[in-house]
């Protein structure tokens, strides 16, 4: 199976993506909804969780693991790979960085995420280090996520708080942004409005899912392709259930396990 991980609901886009470009494939999600978010926690925490997290996918059937959580992508992959060295592992920071990089035309490339994404700096280093004339400017959005996965998605008070995170990246004349959280798809929309049409958006769920079919093409791994998918989450609520309905376009049979 492919397993996917994230640190609530947000990893449903890659999901949802890479049902998309890999139809058939058995999958297996894991959301941590009981611990969510990530990102304002220590990195030793985060490294622990998802260290967790992909324990319960291996157990599961998993082949491939899929960090889609920026968070951990930016704070565990080192100590994932070196613990699982014979699994394969995807995570969301290197497409959406490439993603950017195609998309810019005038070198300035703005990134929101969590508090400890924002922190870790690596985006601002991988995008530095594929190019070293780009410019770059953050911004650490931590109420977003717990918005999100409270499903208050249309609430003003979200409105005016992603106004006021967006307005230093607006003014900077960026031209793409990076959406460096797999919650921030879901609110699309209302960031597009509150950056201006002319920034380009950038998701890194399209484009790992891209990563792990070229992989399997390029590779001899065997995966089951049986259509099945299976969800699990660490806390299920009402909430969690209608954006994961919501995100995939049909009624979902979420899992509640205890790591």
């Amino acid at each position: 199976m492919i397993g996917i991980f994230d640190s609530g609901v947000g990893g449903l886009t890659v999901l949802r993506e890479i049902i998309k470009n890999l139809p058939g494939y058995d999958v297996v999600y894991f959301g941590d909804t009981a611990r969510t978010p990530y990102g304002n926690k220590s990195k030793e925490t985060i490294v622990k969780y998802a260290l967790e997290d992909a324990d319960f996918l291996i157990k599961k059937g998993a082949k491939i693991i899929v960090v889609a959580c920026n968070t951990a992508s930016s704070l565990a992959c080192e100590e994932l790979k070196n613990k699982y060295s014979n699994v394969p592992i995807f995570e969301v920071i290197t497409p959406a960085v490439e993603a950017a990089l195609r998309s810019t035309k005038n070198n300035k490339i703005g990134i929101i995420g969590t508090r400890a994404t924002i922190n870790s700096g690596i985006y601002e280093a991988k995008l530095k280090e594929k190019n070293s004339a780009v410019s770059t400017m953050s911004q650490a959005c931590p109420l977003f996520v717990p918005f999100i996965e409270e499903g208050w998605i249309s609430n003003i008070e979200l409105k005016m708080i992603a106004r006021r995170y967006l307005a230093p990246l607006k003014n900077g004349n960026i031209d793409a942004l990076i959406l460096g959280c797999t919650h921030y798809p879901i609110i699309k929309d209302i960031l597009q409005k509150k950056i201006g049409k002319r920034v380009k958006l950038i998701n890194s769920a399209g484009a790992v899912s891209e990563k792990i079919k070229k992989f399997l093409e390029n590779n001899n791994l065997e995966l089951a392709k049986n259509g099945k998918l299976e969800i699990f989450v660490s806390d299920k609520t009402t909430q969690c259930q209608k954006i994961a309905n919501k995100v995939l376009g049909s009624t979902i049979k979420m899992n509640e396990v205890e790591l």
